[in-house]
């Protein structure tokens, strides 16, 4: 197995865990977990944008690293639309309060919203990687 095989396995991978993340959304959402709920979402974003991003061959070690990629490499060359961008900043703030910021409960309403921001993203990055983006 060459080196961009491997990868190729690796991304389609990580693809399926943003899939599984946005099943996940759901079901926490459904269940009245809204911390869990509020963090899935991102999740879903983080695996797709990964996945793509790493079939490009990059490669990050960090979560702040695939947020500046997805602006600086996907936004501002213009693959990807800005909207897409913003709920991808947005979703990385939500995750942060969900699983760091205890100190108050998250809205319900507001979980939902997060719960259904990420198809959008996570469409595109399936999209781009369909498409074979470099």
């Amino acid at each position: 197995m060459t080196e961009d095989t491997a990868l190729r396995a690796v991304a389609e991978c990580w693809m399926g865990h943003a899939d599984a993340a946005l099943a996940s959304a759901d079901s926490e959402l459904a269940a009245r977990r809204f911390d869990f709920a509020a963090n899935r979402p991102y999740y879903a974003s983080f695996h797709a944008a990964s996945a793509l991003l790493l079939a490009a061959g990059r490669k990050f070690a960090k979560h702040s690293g695939v947020r500046d990629a997805v602006h600086r490499d996907l936004v501002m060359a213009g693959a990807l639309d800005i909207a897409c961008g913003k709920a991808y900043g947005r979703m990385f703030e939500a995750r942060r309060a969900a699983d760091y910021l205890k100190l108050f409960e998250l809205e319900p309403a507001h979980v939902e919203e997060m719960v259904d921001l990420p198809r959008g993203f996570v469409g595109e990055m399936q999209r781009l990687f369909a498409a074979g983006f470099e």
